[in-house]
């Protein structure tokens, strides 16, 4: 019967889910759409990633749009307003806690937009707003002619998503005109504010910040090596040696064929290294990031580390796009057209060289482990916090200044992270790992296995010989500090022959060759998307002040080597 009254309304074309930042659009999105994951895509053309799903009870695509922020200029904010202003459709999420500064903060930044727009409200946090709630709705209700609906999206069941599906279906063209009624609708409505932890504490926030985002990195870091330690020699006496013997015979009879699936470079042979010392890192790094989501504890982090980020050139705001560099650096650079103009470039310089993705830190756990000195991740980690930050603040002179004058973001609540919700975080993480990432290795797996075979590895490492002995490497290391280049974990090209070339260098020398290789410059696929998104001069200016900052640091590192070794 629902489903008969939408249909017998006007089509509702594309519904887009429209709101502030961390009012709980996501949440919105998943019960709307049955908890589907959804896909990522290009909104109307634009650059705006946007998360969409079809519905089939609307008959009608879904689209999540990124979180306004107020008094920002952030591409996503523009272009967000913009495709909004285009929607037949629009469903507007505000915080129920915070509801009259919201909708008077969305008709000032957004009112034109939504003029246009057959209009529904839905409002969220339901179970912290104040008592008086649902009498300001009825009356916001009647004054703006669009349908409302409150609700604590987090915990909802089918039947919430039922009563959302028909306040979709219900929604209507609102009467913006009757200003007066909507304010006094919500006027007196009492704004309530989370409470105060040490995050915010004037001298042990930014302690507590820290700390907590080791422990939310470190932990699941230390777990993914623990498990791949466990792992590595079980499957390679079970699974890669039996194989390696098996297809012996082809080094013979199809010597190409062997080298591209068992050679020291090979799909099989190599290729599972990036699966076993990668895939943990993105479950448990991916898991945590979730929970830290869900529970509002990344907001807490960001706003306690906000003051001294602006002495780089960067908000609080900004380190968000730079913590989801740790998963992925092409997700974080879409994730900085969030960020205002004048912090825009310096968050991409942070996340292109010092944000680690989880395929960097897979393939350095790897190297490490594979040397036999697997304690040296924690320095290596430290030395990219370092000298990415001072890095950023060298070539990021102009952003200091102007980010003075942006906002400080909104306190978050802290909660108790639903399960089902942490879950659909992960799973779209080990989705673009699964389907994106491992084909890409495997490529360039094939590429190496090739590139050996020919002879063409040791044409390379004969060029850069000379310039890698003069930073106290040997040439055979060449083809890790060139797959790195094309992307992060081809730095576990230099796993062949099980790890016997790692272990013959010195503690000072593998420091400095995953230091090199992880630093040199952004992995192509980030340089690509680095140039989509901010122009090819910037994709090349980014790339030569990255080398720049990476060959000097590293003849510093080799010099104190040879002084101190």
């Amino acid at each position: 019967m629902q489903a008969e009254r939408i249909q017998e309304q006007a089509p509702l074309g594309t519904v887009v889910i429209a709101g502030l930042e961390s009012v709980g659009k996501s949440a919105v999105f998943r019960l709307l759409t049955g908890w589907a994951t959804g896909d990522e895509a290009n909104f109307r053309g634009s650059t705006v990633h946007c998360r969409r799903a079809e519905v089939a009870q609307l008959g009608a695509t879904v689209v999540d749009t990124p979180g306004v922020r107020l008094r920002v200029d952030g591409v996503a904010t523009r272009l967000a307003l913009a495709q909004v202003g285009a929607a037949e459709t629009v469903l507007v999420v505000v915080r129920g806690t915070h509801l009259a500064s919201e909708l008077a903060a969305l008709r000032e930044v957004a009112g034109s937009a939504l003029r246009r727009s057959r209009l529904a409200f839905v409002v969220t946090f339901r179970d912290r707003a104040p008592a008086d709630l649902e009498a300001a709705l009825r009356q916001l209700e009647s004054a703006v002619g669009c349908p409302v609906l409150a609700l604590d999206a987090r915990r909802a069941g089918s039947a919430a998503q039922r009563d959302l599906i028909e306040l979709v279906g219900r929604a209507a063209l609102p009467r913006w005109g009757q200003l007066p009624e909507l304010e006094g609708a919500v006027r007196d409505l009492e704004t309530i504010v989370p409470r105060a932890t040490i995050f915010e504490h004037r001298w042990l926030g930014g302690t507590a910040a820290v700390l907590s985002l080791l422990l939310l990195f470190g932990l699941p870091v230390y777990g993914a090596f623990v498990a791949a330690s466990a792992l590595q020699p079980l499957i390679d006496g079970l699974v890669i040696e039996p194989v390696t013997r098996w297809l012996a015979p082809l080094g013979v009879v199809a010597p190409v064929v062997h080298a591209l699936l068992a050679g020291d470079y090979g799909v099989l042979t190599l290729g599972w290294y990036s699966f076993l010392w990668a895939f943990p890192v993105v479950v448990l790094v991916g898991l945590s990031v979730a929970l830290s989501e869900e529970s509002g504890l990344k907001d807490r982090i960001t706003n306690a580390l906000d003051a001294p980020l602006r002495v780089i050139g960067l908000s609080g705001r900004d380190l968000l796009p730079v913590l989801t560099g740790f998963g992925c650096n092409v997700v974080a650079v879409f994730q900085t057209r969030a960020c205002s103009a004048c912090s825009r470039k310096a968050c991409v310089s942070l996340i292109a060289y010092g944000a680690a993705c989880s395929y960097q830190i897979g393939a350095a756990l790897s190297l490490f482990g594979s040397g036999g000195r697997p304690w040296l991740f924690a320095p290596y980690v430290a030395l990219l916090f370092v000298v990415g930050a001072v890095h950023t603040r060298i070539w990021n002179r102009a952003a200091i200044a102007q980010v003075r004058d942006l906002p400080v973001a909104e306190r978050a609540f802290l909660q108790r992270p639903a399960l089902r919700a942490t879950w659909w975080r992960l799973r779209t993480v080990l989705r673009q790992f699964l389907f994106q990432a491992m084909p890409v290795f495997l490529l360039i797996c094939a590429a190496g296995a090739l590139l050996a075979h020919f002879g063409l590895l040791d044409v390379l490492a004969t060029a850069l010989g000379p310039a890698l002995a003069w930073l106290s490497l040997p040439p055979e290391v060449a083809p890790g500090v060139v797959f790195s280049v094309i992307r992060k974990d081809g730095l576990l090209v230099l796993n062949e022959g099980q790890g016997t070339l790692l272990a013959s260098l010195g503690t000072g020398q593998l420091l400095l060759l995953v230091y090199l290789a992880s630093t040199l410059t952004a992995c192509l696929v980030t340089l690509c998307t680095v140039r989509s998104e901010m122009g090819g001069r910037f994709a090349m200016v980014l790339a030569a002040r990255q080398a720049a900052t990476s060959v000097v640091t590293s003849m510093v590192l080799a010099a104190g080597l040879r002084a101190f070794g």
